[in-house]
């Protein structure tokens, strides 16, 4: 018999019946959890930032104005993949406005998740790159963590498997040591919705990126799925952090 204070579940056609599992790696769940660690690491601070999960037919997205580290799974919102209708949309919270920026890397790239950062570092190498020569796009080469970042962020080449691991423990697909890794810079806009048309112009350019920055604003990552997206998204903060001091200390970010 079900305790007296268990909540209700939901029917099984209510739109609740999206977001609440017991599973942790349910999408709604997920992206609860993934927010927290990214306010603690001081990406998502004042509300902003976000994160998006393709699952299956669906696309998860957190919600607009949220504090981030008190997000539910009740708070999320859900899109049909093909149709861009919202199946499920709290009328207490306003839809993301990174919400095209999120599809574009789903359409373009078959992403499983995309996460947005107002990364303090990222920001940075976004201001130093504008008062040099390299304006619209920050490269850094011969540095380790280089290896923790695919091509084109999906981990797989025409000629080799993603699940492949090479000498070093690096995947097949991922930038090797000796690549440069180069990350495509778009300027912001007043409105975030309104970057869609510049990200998707650097994803065409870019076919290898696996994230791109907006200047003075943050960087949008993806991946094929949420461990990689979490996983490249920790690894160019990384590099960004690394970046910001060899500027500082006159060590150049390309070795030639």
């Amino acid at each position: 018999m079900a305790s007296s204070t268990s909540p209700p579940l939901p029917n099984a056609n209510s739109p609740d019946s999206l977001v609440l599992s017991s599973d942790p790696l349910h999408p709604a769940n997920h992206i609860c959890a993934l927010c927290r660690n990214f306010y603690d690491f001081g990406w998502v601070t004042g509300t902003g930032g976000g994160v998006s999960i393709k699952h299956g037919d669906n696309v998860y997205i957190a919600p607009s104005g949220v504090q981030k580290e008190l997000m539910q799974p009740t708070d999320m919102f859900v899109k049909d993949y093909e149709s861009g209708e919202y199946l499920r949309r709290p009328a207490a919270h306003k839809p993301s406005a990174c919400t095209p920026l999120f599809m574009a890397a789903f359409t373009t790239r078959s992403a499983g998740c995309c996460i947005h950062t107002h990364s303090q570092w990222a920001v940075l190498v976004t201001l130093i790159c504008e008062s040099t020569n390299s304006k619209d796009v920050f490269s850094i080469s011969q540095i380790e963590q280089i290896k923790g970042i695919s091509r084109g962020g999906h981990g797989s080449t025409s000629t080799s498997n993603s699940n492949e691991i090479l000498e070093g423990g690096r995947k097949a697909g991922n930038l090797g040591f000796f690549d440069t890794l180069k990350i495509p810079i778009i300027e912001n806009t007043a409105h975030e919705e309104d970057l869609r048309e510049s990200l998707e112009g650097a994803i065409r350019e870019w076919p290898e990126t696996t994230a791109v920055l907006v200047r003075r604003h943050g960087v949008y990552v993806w991946g094929k799925d949420v461990a990689q997206a979490k996983t490249q998204c920790e690894s160019l903060d990384y590099l960004f952090r690394l970046a910001v001091e060899m500027h500082r200390l006159g060590v150049g970010w390309v070795k030639e």
